[in-house]
């Protein structure tokens, strides 16, 4: 379970948080889509909950560990694909995944059992040993996403993991995600593909301003706006967020 309480962040001297008064929680087996405007604290939180970015005030747990208190537990049992798409420019795909098996400690037998299937199943076999830097947007997003789940973490942490990525690498993902959460795992993700979020997420949260303005299904979304049945996220987002 992901836990945030009252979590609250303010960068320099700026009168408005970037986020503000921030509590949610996410149970194992969810999928849930983080989506809001540029600028509405999306990655902020994102940060916090993986511990780069300390908050002012509040409190953050990952299945019970205090990513403050005790942040290298908490951040062993997350896999984390941040928004930037280049890792580690001058090395390999290969010297990439490597280095992140060995700050989480991976044995030789588990990455000999989940490396190949992970290059089979993004498409990166014929690239692996080719600098990043070579690589195209969509191939530098699909090894951030390798060495994230390299140590099969129990919570996937995922800043716009779809840009870059072309169709077929988009639906495995999405299938991948849907299969770590079958295992009662977490997946929590940024997009602002909000048709993407309607068929992946069982619960969506909308910030905006640095607030939660709404959290739900989609159907509960729906009821909450008193739309009907067949009412797309995208209208409700756009309504919610006054466009």
């Amino acid at each position: 379970m992901i836990s945030v309480d009252h979590v609250t962040k303010t960068y320099g001297k700026s009168n408005k948080p970037a986020v503000d008064d921030l509590t949610f929680s996410i149970q194992p087996g969810e999928i849930v889509g983080f989506l809001g405007p540029n600028g509405a604290g999306k990655t902020t939180t994102i940060s916090m909950l993986v511990g780069i970015t300390k908050p002012d005030k509040g409190k953050i747990t990952i299945h019970g560990v205090d990513v403050l208190r005790n942040p290298v537990e908490a951040k062993r049992l997350i896999g984390y694909v941040p928004d930037s798409t280049d890792p580690f420019v001058r090395l390999t795909g290969r010297e990439y995944v490597r280095f992140m098996a060995d700050v989480y400690g991976v044995s030789q037998a588990d990455r000999d059992k989940r490396l190949p299937e992970l290059l089979r199943t993004f498409d990166m076999e014929g690239a692996f040993d080719d600098r990043i830097s070579s690589y195209s947007r969509g191939m530098k997003q699909k090894v951030s996403i390798i060495g994230a789940l390299i140590h099969d973490p129990l919570v996937w942490m995922l800043d716009e993991p779809m840009v870059g990525l072309d169709p077929k690498a988009t639906a495995t993902l999405k299938a991948k995600m849907r299969a770590h959460c079958d295992e009662g795992k977490i997946t929590f993700f940024s997009t602002h593909g909000l048709d993407v979020a309607e068929r992946v997420c069982d619960r969506v949260i909308i910030i905006h301003g640095g607030r939660i303005i709404a959290s739900g299904t989609v159907e509960e979304l729906r009821n909450l706006r008193g739309e009907a049945n067949d009412s797309s996220l995208e209208k409700l987002f756009l309504e919610l967020t006054n466009g």
